[in-house]
């Protein structure tokens, strides 16, 4: 149980990290748009603030044109942030990435196949599932994928499953992002139907949202390159370098939480020292309404 509140810790922490759009030779995209400080900052704050986690999963977009070293230099990054937590990295293919260079680069595998992947960690099922159409932005799944995904999900894990892709399967405040977003959703919500997927982590809006879909909470992560204004959406598709962020997924025993996390450091304007809220912790809980709780004239 928490020293405040009646939840106990999670069960499971996720850091849910989306659209890094790396360039090879740390070449700034759109010749201004400084990549690496923003992942970098994100890390820094991550490491700093986060004693653990079970794992990172970047889900997708993680290099612009699919350059290899481009994936190179974002698992440079990730990687020692991920030892520090002690925390499995799963990476998701995005409609920007290559599969044959992502596959080598990142799991050091030969293959121009969907990247579909699962890891298990302590009973918690992960699944990469590639959305990707080579040669287009949209994304679709096609029948073996979707054959793959019902074989993986037909057992149950111990303690539930996270589905990871790139392509949300929500609708977007941005109109254009109409046209390459994920097609025939209905044939992924007939596998998930009953299945014990808790949570799907995705991508490529370039801004953070959440929904439902087929009754399964869905988590869509900032990404940390550049945010798309959703306000300007229904008239334009408005990129700007500003408001970079990631998400940290907490999975309970019957709840999941997601929240975003600004990628900067911001100046404090109010706060509480570690010194008061020490002494709260030392409290009984009537001791705390009237300390903490309670308005003040």
């Amino acid at each position: 149980m928490s020293a405040f509140g009646q939840y106990p810790a999670p069960d499971f922490t996720l850091v849910h990290l989306s659209d890094t759009h790396f360039l090879a030779d740390r070449e700034a995209l759109f010749g201004r748009v400084d990549t690496d400080h923003a992942l970098a900052q994100g890390l820094e704050r991550l490491t700093q603030e986060v004693e653990r986690a079970d794992a990172i999963v970047v889900t997708g977009d993680i290099a612009d044109r699919g350059e290899p070293g481009a994936y190179d230099r974002v698992a440079a990054a990730v990687r020692p942030a991920a030892e520090r937590l002690g925390a499995e990295v799963l990476w998701v293919m995005g409609n920007h990435d290559e599969r044959p260079a992502f596959a080598e680069r990142l799991y050091g595998a030969a293959s121009a196949e969907p990247q579909n992947r699962v890891t298990t960690i302590n009973g918690l099922r992960v699944v990469a599932l590639d959305s990707s159409v080579p040669g287009y932005h949209h994304g679709r799944l096609d029948d073996s994928q979707l054959s793959w995904l019902a074989d993986v999900l037909a057992e149950s894990a111990p303690h539930g499953t996270v589905l990871a892709l790139h392509h949300p399967p929500l609708p977007s405040r941005v109109g254009l992002m109409g046209l390459v977003e994920l097609r025939d959703q209905e044939r992924l919500a007939a596998v998930l139907d009953g299945t014990d997927v808790r949570i799907i982590l995705a991508g490529h809006l370039h801004y953070s949202t959440f929904g439902t879909f087929a009754g399964i909470p869905v988590a869509v992560a900032a990404a940390t390159c550049y945010t798309i204004d959703p306000l300007a959406g229904r008239r334009a598709l408005v990129g700007v370098d500003r408001d970079h962020a990631f998400s940290i997924v907490e999975l309970y025993r019957d709840r999941v939480v997601s929240s975003v996390v600004p990628a900067a450091p911001a100046e404090p304007v109010t706060g509480y020292s570690a010194e008061f809220i020490a002494r709260l912790a030392a409290m009984t809980s009537t001791e705390r309404d009237e300390a903490f709780s309670r308005k003040t004239p």
